[in-house]
């Protein structure tokens, strides 16, 4: 029996998801599970990437206890954040998080220079402040100078691990820098910059082979023999991967933290409508595009809890949500005074004030204000892109954390009039297992992947309720244009 090794990586937590095929079913064995985060230190808001790798040793460490012996190893984690790396390996700093005020103002900085329409043609990737392309605009020239190579953060875990230096292109393509049509890093946008493309490890495509662990980690831990698999490095390129899907006309939606929603498609989409709609053309896994849209997700549902001193568990703030009629207030989940306030409940109260709507008090009621504009803005984007696609949608895959809270996936079943189906909740980690499973040659493809997740896994159907929701999108509609 083949053991996989699963490193997924979140903005809030990390787990090491240990996978066999058993009997034709993916058995998933949860070894370790670490906390992750930034803290505000040297001027900016900082991951802790030392940490993280730390525990990657440590659940190493533990599977070695356990008795395996060999593995392969894959890692997916968040996009858009790097490394500087200086020419001696070393990292010339802690990456900073995407959700760090520096980029405040960068794109209308960086547009006066380049048009807008320019770099989505080139791209084909919405325009968030997050993406790395504003991060080194707004990053420390001379440390951009010391720098031998600029790193994402799985293909610098990769490299500190292995040696080997590797831009997987799911994760890559999210910088908003590659060219779709030369398949490489754009040179133009880089001139704007002041970066030299070889600055940028090479192009990697999920499922290639990295190379073994250091010889100086077995000397340093007591580690299994590691292969590292260069898998779909990001996570939501993972996720759906991971998406129990079939037939042709579906949708997916990785909740976690962020919303990703939207198609798997053989060709990116820059036409105006997606242009002007801010969607985007993410690589994904074996020649296809994520053409999606990130919408704030349980994010916010999180910082609730964490401004909050109910300490409920989510499941319990979901319960209390379902306590009170949805739509009694609504926010747009995408405003940027969302993405990092002081204090989430106070904005949300603020937002709600500010529009004229009843202020939410209770945690029960500020979760089903969330929960309930979440699924408006789902059943929203999947109308556009039908719109945009010319196609129809007839079913929606809700994967991750988020396929766990089933009244918002009934809300959205009702308001886009499709069927949900929900779950598995680690289909990120599912994902990354695929590709290496696929990569050693257990499983044949992408197809035969999907089989296996249905069949090894629960998955849960909402079909759609009648309600009546045309006063429910005035509502939002209004509340939107007039915010």
């Amino acid at each position: 029996m083949r053991n996989y090794v699963a490193v997924d990586i979140g903005a809030s937590s990390g787990r090491m998801i240990l996978g066999n095929l058993v009997e034709g079913k993916l058995n998933l064995r949860e070894v370790h599970r670490f906390k992750n985060g930034f803290t505000f230190r040297d001027g900016h808001d900082r991951w802790e990437i030392d940490g993280l790798i730390h525990e990657i040793f440590a659940g190493l460490e533990k599977l070695k206890q356990e008795g395996v012996t060999e593995c392969t190893l894959g890692i997916d984690t968040w996009a858009v954040d790097y490394v500087l790396v200086a020419p001696g390996g070393e990292k010339l700093a802690d990456p900073i998080s995407y959700r760090d005020s520096r980029t405040q103002n960068k794109i209308a900085e960086l547009t006066s220079e380049i048009q807008k329409d320019d770099i989505y043609q080139k791209t084909g990737i919405q325009f968030l402040e997050l993406n790395t392309l504003y991060q080194l605009y707004a990053e420390d020239q001379e440390l951009i100078k010391q720098a031998d190579k600029i790193l994402l953060i799985p293909d610098y875990i990769g490299y500190v691990l292995t040696g080997k230096k590797a831009a997987e292109t799911t994760n890559a393509s999210t910088t908003q820098m590659l060219n779709l049509r030369e398949r490489l890093f754009d040179k133009d946008l880089l001139m704007h910059l002041d970066i030299d493309p070889c600055q940028f490890a090479e192009l990697t495509d999920a499922g290639t082979y990295l190379g073994e662990m250091k010889p100086k980690w077995h000397e340093k831990y007591d580690i299994p023999a590691c292969r590292v698999i260069t898998v779909a490095t990001h996570d939501t390129a993972s996720a759906v991967v991971g998406t129990p899907a079939k037939g042709k006309n579906w949708a997916f939606l990785s909740s976690g933290t962020w919303s990703l929603i939207g198609m798997e498609l053989t060709a990116p989409n820059t036409g105006r409508m997606a242009f002007e709609e801010n969607y985007t053309n993410e690589w994904g896994a074996y020649g296809t595009y994520r053409f999606l849209k990130n919408i704030m997700g349980l994010w916010i549902v999180q910082e609730i809890a964490r401004n909050s001193d109910s300490r409920l568990s989510f499941s319990e703030m979901a319960d209390q949500a379902n306590q009170y009629p949805f739509f009694k207030q609504i926010i747009d989940v995408n405003d940027p005074r969302f993405n990092h306030p002081v204090h989430m409940i106070t904005e949300i109260q603020n937002y709600c004030r500010e529009t004229g709507q009843d202020v939410p008090e209770s945690i029960g009621e500020l979760t089903n204000c969330v929960y309930g504009s979440l699924a408006l803005r789902y059943a929203k984007e999947l109308e556009k892109m039908k719109r945009i696609t010319k196609r129809d949608i007839e079913a929606l895959y809700i994967v991750g954390g988020g396929s766990s809270v089933a009244i918002l996936n009934q809300l959205t079943a009702n308001l886009a009039g499709v069927t949900v189906y929900a779950g598995p909740a680690e289909a990120t980690a599912v994902g990354n297992l695929s590709v290496q499973m696929i990569t050693e040659r257990e499983i044949k493809d992408v197809d035969q992947a999907r089989d296996l997740v249905r069949n090894s896994f629960d998955i849960k159907e909402y079909k759609p309720q009648k309600i009546e929701s045309a006063s429910v999108f005035e509502k939002y509609d209004k509340i939107i244009r007039n915010k």
